[in-house]
C-alpha cells in the first residue's frame, strides 16, 4: 500500500493548488526531498497545467535526479505539449549520462515533431541508433511522425517500410503524413495496402482518409468509410463527425453533409463551421447564414474562421448587404481582428457584385497595412468581370510590383492588357515570361470511377483508351454546336487562331474527364470532377450544352466553388 504522503497526492489529483498544499506538506515533514514523491507530482503537476517555473522548481529540489524522474518529466511535458520543456529536460539527462528507454525516445521525438524541429529530430535519431532502439516499432513510430510532419515525406517512408512490426499508430501517422502534405493520393494508396493486410483501421484512420477523399473528391471512398463506420458501430464524435461533413461538402454532396451534421449528438464551433462553409462552396449563402444564426442562438462563439466560411458563402451567392453585416459583427460583436483571408473574401464580394469602386475604396481603407497579394488578385478578378479594364492595369502592375516571381500575375497582366486593346504590352510582358523561363500553371481534373481516381490535363494523351475518349468528346461537341453552343473567344491566349483556338479549348482537362466519365458510368449516375484551377468561361458555358445533350447532372468543383450543372443551367446562375 502507498504511504500517507502517496494518497495525499493521489486525493489532490491534477489540481495545481491542492498539489502545492501537499507538496508545501512534505517540505514541513522533511519528505520534499524523495525522488518518488517529486516524481509523482512532477505528473499531476503537468497534467494540471502547471506553470513551467514550477515544474523546474520542483526539478532543481532533487539533488541527484534518476532516469525514473527524468522519464517521468521528458514523458509528461511532451504529453501536455511543453514541447520545448521536454526537449530541454531530455537535453540535461544526456548531459547527465544517463540512459533514455524507449518510451523516452518515443516521447522526445513526439516533441521534435510538435516543435517542427526536424534537426534536434534527426539529432535524437542517432542517439536512438547508438541506445540500440533503431528498431523498436514505437520509437520508429514516433520517428514516421516527426518526418512526416516536418515535410519528409520520402525519409518517413524509408522508416515506415523498414518497421518489423506496424502498430496502427505507426500506419495513421504515415497516411497522416501524406495528406497532410498534399498527397492525398498516397495517402488512399496505403490505406488500401493497409486494408489487403488486414489491419484493423481506427477513428484517427478514417479522419485522415476521410480528409483525403475530400481533397481529391474521392466520393465512392468517402460513402465505403460512412458505410463502414455505421457497420462496426463506432462512435462518430465531433472530430469523426466534421470529417465526413467535410468529405461530403467537398466531393459535392451537400444534403449528405447536413444530414451527418443533423444527426451529430456533439457540436462544436469546428463541425458548426464546417456545415457553414459546405453550404457557401455550393452557392448556398442564405442557408449559410440560416445556419450562422442558429449556432448564434445555441451559445456558440464563432471563431475567425467561421467568418472566412461566412464571408466567402455571401461572396459566392450575390449577398453584400448580408456579408457587410457579417464583417461588421466580426469587429464590434466579437471584437475578432480580420485577417487576410475576410479582406479577400470582402473585396471578392463587392468586386463580384459589381461595386468595384466599393471594393478598391475597402482596400485603400479598411486594410492597415500593405494589402496581401491575394486581396489585389480578387480586385483583378474583379475588374475583368466587369470590363474596368484601365483600374484592371493599374491592379495587374502593382501586383506584379509586390510579387515579381509569380508567373500567374505575369498571365493575368497579359490578359488584362489584351482585353485593354494595349497588344504592344501583351508581347512585352510575354517575352518577359520567355526569358525568366515563367510557365503558367498547368491545369488537370480529376474523376473518380469504382473507387479509382483518373487524372487529366489539356490535351492529355496518357490514357490507355484516348482514342475513345478523344472520339466521343468530339461527337459531344458536335451535338452541342447544334443545339446552340459556340466556343467563348475570351477564354484562350489571344494570339491563337480560331480553329487552334477551338482546338485548345475542346481538349481542357475537364471536357476530357467529363467524356470519360460518361462512357464509364451508367446513364443515371451524376458526373463529380475536381478541377485544380478556375474553371473557364468556355467550359462552363459548354457543361451546361453537355449536361443537355447527354441527359447527366455534371458536378465540378473548381478552386473556388462548386458548380452543379442541370438541363443546360448551373447552379451558380454564372456568378462564379
Amino acid at each position: 500500500s502507498h504511504s500517507p504522503a502517496f494518497q495525499a497526492l493521489l486525493q489532490a489529483g491534477p489540481r495545481l493548488k491542492l498539489l502545492q498544499q501537499v507538496h508545501g506538506q512534505l517540505i514541513v515533514s522533511g519528505a520534499g526531498c524523495s525522488r518518488t514523491l517529486l516524481t509523482k507530482l512532477v505528473n499531476l503537476a503537468c497534467a494540471a497545467g502547471s506553470p513551467l517555473r514550477y515544474l523546474r522548481r520542483i526539478f532543481l529540489s532533487v539533488s541527484n535526479p534518476d532516469s525514473f524522474l527524468f522519464s517521468s518529466l521528458i514523458k509528461s511535458t511532451s504529453k501536455f505539449n511543453f514541447s520545448l520543456e521536454s526537449v530541454l529536460y531530455y537535453r540535461r539527462m544526456i548531459s547527465a549520462k544517463i540512459s533514455p528507454s524507449n518510451y523516452t525516445f518515443t516521447s522526445v521525438i513526439k516533441a521534435c515533431a510538435d516543435l517542427s524541429s526536424l534537426r534536434i529530430g534527426k539529432a535524437v535519431h542517432c542517439h536512438v541508433f547508438t541506445s540500440g532502439y533503431g528498431l523498436d516499432s514505437y520509437v520508429q513510430a514516433a520517428l514516421v511522425s516527426l518526418y512526416a510532419k516536418s515535410g519528409e515525406v520520402g525519409v518517413a517512408r524509408r522508416v515506415f517500410d523498414k518497421m518489423p512490426e506496424r502498430s496502427i499508430v505507426a500506419w495513421n501517422s504515415m497516411i497522416s503524413g501524406y495528406e497532410q502534405n498534399g498527397s492525398a493520393r498516397e495517402a488512399i494508396s496505403l490505406f488500401n495496402m493497409m486494408r489487403d493486410l488486414g489491419v484493423e483501421p481506427d477513428s484517427t484512420t478514417f479522419v485522415t482518409v476521410l480528409s483525403g477523399c475530400a481533397q481529391m473528391g474521392a466520393v465512392g471512398l468517402g460513402c465505403w468509410v460512412h458505410n463502414y463506420i455505421i457497420g462496426n458501430r463506432f462512435d462518430v464524435n465531433v472530430v469523426l463527425g466534421t470529417a465526413l461533413i467535410n468529405m461530403y461538402a467537398r466531393c459535392g454532396n451537400v444534403s449528405k453533409a447536413r444530414e451527418v451534421f443533423d444527426l451529430m449528438n456533439e457540436k462544436n464551433v469546428i463541425a458548426w463551421t464546417a456545415m457553414i462553409s459546405g453550404y457557401g462552396m455550393h452557392g448556398y449563402g442564405s442557408q449559410a447564414i440560416e445556419l450562422f444564426g442558429k449556432m448564434r442562438a445555441c451559445g456558440l462563439k464563432p471563431n475567425n474562421i467561421t467568418f472566412v466560411a461566412l464571408l466567402s458563402a455571401c461572396a459566392h451567392a450575390g449577398l453584400v448587404q448580408e456579408g457587410r453585416q457579417v464583417f461588421a459583427s466580426m469587429t464590434q460583436e466579437y471584437a475578432l481582428v480580420p485577417g487576410v483571408e475576410h479582406h479577400v473574401s470582402m473585396v471578392d464580394m463587392l468586386g463580384r457584385a459589381g461595386y468595384v469602386i466599393e471594393a478598391y475604396r475597402f482596400i485603400k481603407e479598411m486594410i492597415p497595412d500593405e494589402p496581401a497579394p491575394a486581396v489585389w488578385t480578387a480586385m483583378l478578378g474583379a475588374c475583368k468581370i466587369h470590363k474596368k479594364y484601365d483600374l484592371g492595369v493599374e491592379v495587374a502592375e502593382h501586383l506584379l510590383s509586390i510579387e515579381p516571381d509569380n508567373p500567374g500575375h505575369y498571365v493575368m497582366l497579359s490578359n488584362i492588357y489584351a482585353l485593354a486593346g494595349k497588344m504592344d504590352r501583351v508581347e512585352v510582358v510575354r517575352n518577359i515570361m520567355i526569358r525568366n523561363s515563367f510557365k503558367k500553371q498547368v491545369g488537370f481534373s480529376t474523376i473518380d470511377i469504382d473507387h479509382k481516381t483518373y487524372l487529366f490535363s489539356m490535351g492529355d494523351k496518357s490514357h490507355p483508351e484516348t482514342n475513345e475518349i478523344y472520339q466521343y468528346l468530339d461527337e459531344l461537341m458536335c451535338r452541342c454546336r447544334e443545339v446552340g453552343y459556340v466556343p467563348a473567344p475570351e477564354s484562350v491566349m489571344h494570339e491563337l487562331e480560331e480553329e487552334e483556338r477551338e482546338f485548345a479549348l475542346r481538349y481542357h482537362s475537364e471536357k476530357l474527364a467529363i467524356a470519360f466519365g460518361l462512357l464509364k458510368t451508367s446513364p443515371c449516375m451524376a458526373i463529380r470532377i475536381v478541377k485544380n484551377l478556375r474553371i473557364c468561361e468556355d467550359c462552363h458555358l459548354a457543361i451546361k450544352y453537355i449536361s443537355v445533350v447527354a441527359n447527366r447532372e455534371i458536378v465540378v468543383r473548381d478552386r473556388l466553388r462548386f458548380h452543379h450543372f442541370r438541363d443546360g443551367a448551373c447552379s451558380c446562375l454564372d456568378y462564379w
